[in-house]
């Protein structure tokens, strides 16, 4: 038999098995059940049109706010961190690894209520501004090393370039470098924000008032007060909504970056 033969018949065989899977697990499944626990369209109606004028705007905005506060910190930790002081390096280098290593969860619980007892300090905006902090603070940690690398991949040639021309350190950095190393970056960058869009989804263990809930705290509370797990559908698809465009640019910047290179 020839390999090319020997190659479809076994794709064939795969898709085979794939199909009779996907057969036998609708087959399984009680459809009645499913469509009435999740995909009540009652229940959709009812969630019309809170879900997006108030859950999917919250959490945009809350991303927006966590990207925006964790991209200006992570430039503040990239630069420390390749700054020739070197206790300037030690505590880039320790809040990096250390927010990186605690699990974001974590992070919003303390900011959102052990830092107000600890510090008698409340954050703008309550406890959801506590949680939106903690984001910032994580997302900045995770942000620094790639804005950093994307420095580091600017040819030293610009560099040296810029000085010749009689710029000094910081005016090079923030006129030469800092934009080619952000341009690097972007495709990184956006899919950071995909993902801090997600991470959003932990707000919803600190409560949020009813104007300040995001599509997850949207969905729980919904689950409880109409005890039927369509809000949970409705709050998935509105995720996707928001998400798949991102990842397709996110896709398309990386083809660009490769193509450029």
């Amino acid at each position: 038999m020839k390999r090319t033969t020997r190659t479809r018949l076994t794709r064939g065989i795969l898709y085979a098995v794939l199909l009779g899977l996907v057969v036998a697990a609708g087959g399984a499944a009680d459809w009645a059940a499913i469509r009435e626990n999740f995909f009540d369209t009652e229940v959709m109606r009812q969630l019309w049109p809170d879900i997006v004028t108030v859950a999917a705007k919250n959490t945009l905005i809350y991303t927006i706010l966590a990207f925006s506060g964790g991209l200006a910190l992570s430039l503040l930790l990239a630069l420390m961190k390749l700054s020739p002081v070197a206790p300037y390096r030690w505590i880039a280098t320790a809040y990096i690894e250390f927010f990186r290593g605690l699990p974001a969860l974590l992070v919003i619980i303390l900011f959102a209520f052990a830092v107000p007892i600890a510090f008698g300090w409340i954050p703008p905006g309550g406890t959801i501004g506590a949680g939106v902090l903690a984001l910032v603070v994580v997302s900045a940690a995770y942000l620094a090393e790639t804005v950093r690398a994307g420095i580091q991949a600017v040819p030293k040639g610009q560099v040296e370039a810029a000085r010749s021309l009689g710029m000094n350190g910081t005016w090079t950095m923030v006129s030469v470098v800092l934009p080619q190393a952000l341009r690097i970056v972007i495709p990184p960058l956006t899919n950071e924000f995909v993902l801090l869009l997600k991470d959003s989804s932990l707000l919803a263990i600190i409560g949020a008032s009813a104007s300040e809930r995001e599509l997850t705290t949207f969905s729980r509370d919904s689950l409880t007060s109409l005890s039927n797990g369509t809000p949970l559908i409705a709050a998935a698809i509105m995720y996707l909504i928001i998400t798949l465009p991102l990842t397709r640019v996110v896709a398309r910047l990386e083809r660009r970056t490769l193509r450029s290179r």
